[in-house]
């Protein structure tokens, strides 16, 4: 896909029309060298580019709070944009040379709940399914949830620092390794389509290992095992000693009764409070996942949906169908993390039933026990009786709910390893191998007609502090030499474009740009010239003094911005403000 047009408006009127080519697209200011101490900077060009981002699915806050600091919002722009109700229109085609060429339409507002606009070739959604939809349009045929489209597309808007300073690592800085090589073993078009089932058994097994560390915070299994066997030999010399009394034989029999009253209800007291965590951490993931499903009234949507059928040639699949399958992989997500919910519940009412009979049998026996006579050896001994069961009745809970969440993490284990076999066989690394391979002939000869560089992609096995195995993937220069990395990473994305669609994996192509005022200008010359005859868009937003003007020459320059006329026009909204009121008063 290519972008036509991007489009800024209120309900009254066009902000900004913005045309796009193939080719290079400027997005520069216009600012006069005679101006002084004018610049071209916070015009709004950078924001062009978080606008196309915003319309595939970033988050509105983009546009107005500061790329570093997250807290600085300019309330000025977030203002402006709620008040006026701006919506921000995305066409893509799949051919711009071709008039009559697969479009889609993205359309979306700042507002919030149901005024928000979430739209797609005239069709409104609610967030969650407009990104399930908008996901099924760019990535067609797709059956694995993860990679996300989001992180598909990530290396295709470079305007942060992780994008522009990182040929590969585009996402957070809180993304792991295990989704980094679910993201380029899908890029590279590899067949493997568990990625998702991998990163949620190791996410279900991080939770048990973090519950088995709040178990064994104060001792370790092994720990609680001796001192258990302490105890009772402990609670064995107390018995001894009790038994060497000469107490009437029912005060006996009522005092062993209490001692176990006491030991059950203690371990039943700890055993619930354990359940209780481990049902906390379920219905915690149980919620992340429920968040994230799909719902959606087809019957109000299914007389629009026709209609677009009938206007929109080659859609193959039914909106409830996309809607449905969504709902489906998140359900056997959920279904799998809480299938053990019913019978840990069930386990917790069975235990306080329990407690609620031992309470009743506890007080009884103490009021009988109250009532004889004893002697003050006696009550001790009893005393240090009731609190080594209580202990004993603490221990073995711990043991043994350690012992039921290290079998989790084996029966987790052993899945993730039935994945890894088939990941990390001879078979699927020599696939992957042959699709590195094929992605370097691109990446190698674009950097060595471009820079005299020769840069590649590799990849290597790793294991990570929790031993989880995962392949990592790098690029790195063969020549050795220093290099450009803003080079490095367009002249990656290029060959990636061409790469998908040698391999016929659906992709976008145009890329978008920042700050590169980095890149020399031999390298914009060299860019610029390459991609003259080639089918892809560069979106580039830069200091116009920083370009040489034969780039200036080749490229299209889709929007010139001033410190007179930003982006979004702000500083003349008060002035055509001003003007309808002056109207009015007379």
């Amino acid at each position: 896909m290519f972008i036509k047009s991007l489009i800024i408006a209120s309900p009254t009127e066009i902000i900004r029309e913005i045309i796009f080519k193939a080719g290079i697209n400027l997005i520069v200011d216009r600012t006069p060298p005679s101006e002084g101490k004018l610049t071209g900077n916070n015009v709004g060009k950078t924001t062009v580019l978080k606008l196309v981002d915003f319309c595939l699915g970033a988050e509105p806050s983009i546009i107005y709070t500061d790329t570093e600091n997250k807290k600085e919002v300019y309330s000025l722009v977030k203002d402006y944009l709620i008040k006026h109700e701006i919506v921000v229109t995305l066409t893509l085609v799949e051919d711009l040379r071709i008039p009559q060429s697969k479009k889609i339409v993205i359309e979306r507002n700042f507002l919030q709940r149901n005024k928000a606009v979430h739209t797609l070739n005239g069709v409104a959604y609610a967030k969650k399914e407009f990104d399930a939809e908008l996901h099924a349009l760019i990535v067609p045929n797709r059956k694995a949830e993860k990679p996300t489209l989001r992180q598909i597309i990530s290396h295709n808007i470079r305007y942060k620092d992780e994008n522009i300073n990182n040929t590969l690592q585009t996402l957070d800085r809180y993304t792991s390794d295990i989704e980094y090589e679910t993201l380029y073993l899908f890029l590279l078009g590899c067949n493997f389509d568990k990625g998702a089932k991998k990163q949620a058994f190791l996410t279900q097994q991080q939770q048990e290992v973090t519950f088995k560390a709040r178990l064994e915070k104060q001792q370790t299994k092994t720990a609680y095992e001796i001192a258990l066997s302490i105890l009772e030999d402990e609670i064995a010399v107390l018995q001894a000693k009790r038994a060497s009394f000469n107490l009437n034989e029912d005060f006996a029999e009522d005092l062993d009764k209490l001692n176990s009253v006491k030991y059950m209800l203690n371990r039943s007291s700890s055993s619930i409070s354990k359940m209780q965590i481990r049902r906390e951490l379920i219905e915690d993931a149980k919620k992340e996942l429920e968040d994230s499903i799909t719902s959606i009234d087809l019957k109000q949507l299914e007389i629009l949906y026709s209609e677009a059928k009938m206007n929109i040639s080659g859609i193959q699949k039914t909106f409830s169908e996309l809607v449905a399958y969504h709902n489906t992989m998140v359900v056997e997500k959920a279904n799998f993390i809480v299938a053990d919910l019913p019978t840990l519940s069930a386990k917790i009412d069975e235990e306080k039933m329990a407690i609620s009979v031992l309470l009743k049998e506890e007080k009884e026996l103490s009021n009988k026990i109250a009532k004889g006579d004893s002697f003050g050896d006696l009550e001790k001994i009893i005393g240090d009786l009731n609190a080594k069961y209580q202990l004993k009745g603490e221990f073995e809970s711990i043991i043994f709910q350690v012992n039921e969440v290290e079998d989790t993490i084996n029966r987790l284990k052993e899945k993730i390893d039935n994945i890894n076999d088939v990941l990390f066989s001879d078979e699927f690394e020599k696939d992957l191998k042959s699709q590195v391979t094929k992605f370097n002939k691109h990446f190698s000869s674009i950097s060595k007609e471009l820079y005299g560089e020769t840069y590649a992609l590799t990849y290597e096995r790793k294991e990570n502090k929790n031993r989880q195995k995962f392949y990592k993937f790098s690029s790195f220069n063969t020549n050795m030499s220093s290099g450009k990395k803003q080079g490095e990473i367009l002249c990656f994305d290029v060959a990636y474009i061409f790469f998908a669609d040698e391999e016929n994996i659906s992709c976008l192509h145009f890329l978008l740009n920042d700050k590169k005022e980095l890149m020399h200008d031999n390298q914009l010359n060299k860019v610029a010239d390459f991609l003259q005859d080639k089918n892809i868009q560069l979106i580039v937003s830069i200091l116009k003094d920083k370009l040489p003007d034969t780039v200036l020459d080749i490229a299209h320059t889709a929007v010139e911005l001033s410190q007179d006329s930003k982006l979004f026009k702000i500083e003349s909204a008060s002035g055509r403000q001003a003007n309808k009121v002056n109207s009015i008063n007379k």
